[in-house]
């Protein structure tokens, strides 16, 4: 899973992307205000840690921009204790949660898991699932019921994408961003080519019912419960 870290204070930055990444937890910083916003916006994150002082936009105004324009990645603000006030205002413009500095690591990842499981994005196990078809991110393996699914590693981003943002429409670009990255020399049609893929891969476990097409915008991975 991909995690945005906005933080000004350098060191802070580099040591909360190593707490993740030895977690396997995919991780982009910056320390400009202005820059998260827009990387946010692209909606490609899974969950994004932000300072609330910063350079430029401040992370009260990202998070009011953010939700203003409907996008849902949960969000956990990090703060001084002496502004916690600052956070109450932020959990009422549309963050999950909060940590005040210092904080210990554990309690980080422990909050982040926690605003990942509300989400419906891990269980408590830390897996991803879906009807039969499970995820462990840490060790990259995919399973549909107790059979190993032989995926890429373009296939598997694919489908943790997908889990990860059940009952979302994503569009073309959104998952092109996501898996590829703008900067790829790959076309874009390599999205279709590779829900192909996936799709055929998930067929004989019947999982390719919640792989939904919304013609000329993208897909729709279909929960549990509204699979027709």
């Amino acid at each position: 899973m991909k995690i945005l870290i906005v933080e000004d204070d350098l060191p802070l930055l580099e040591a909360i992307k190593e707490i993740f990444e030895n977690e396997s937890f995919d991780t982009t910083g910056t320390s400009m205000g202005d820059e998260g916003c827009f990387l946010a916006e692209q909606g490609s994150y899974d969950l994004i840690l932000l300072d609330v002082m910063l350079p430029g936009m401040n992370g009260l105004d990202i998070v009011k921009h953010l939700r203003g324009h409907q996008i849902s990645t949960p969000i956990i603000m990090l703060t001084a204790k002496d502004s916690v006030e600052d956070c109450v205002r932020g959990l009422d413009a549309g963050a999950d949660d909060y940590v005040t500095k210092p904080f210990a690591v554990t309690v980080l990842l422990a909050r982040a898991r926690a605003v990942l499981r509300r989400r419906g994005t891990i269980d408590l196990d830390g897996k991803m699932s879906c009807g039969q078809i499970q995820l462990v991110p840490g060790l990259r393996d995919a399973y549909a019921g107790e059979e190993p699914l032989r995926l890429s590693p373009k296939e598997y981003e694919l489908l943790e994408f997908f889990l990860c943002n059940k009952e979302q429409i994503l569009s073309r670009d959104q998952i092109f961003e996501r898996i590829w990255g703008f900067e790829s020399e790959s076309a874009s049609t390599a999205v279709d080519v590779y829900v192909h893929h996936l799709r055929k891969k998930l067929a004989p476990y019947g999982g390719e019912i919640y792989l939904k097409t919304i013609r000329g915008v993208g897909y729709l991975f279909k929960g549990d419960s509204n699979v027709q």
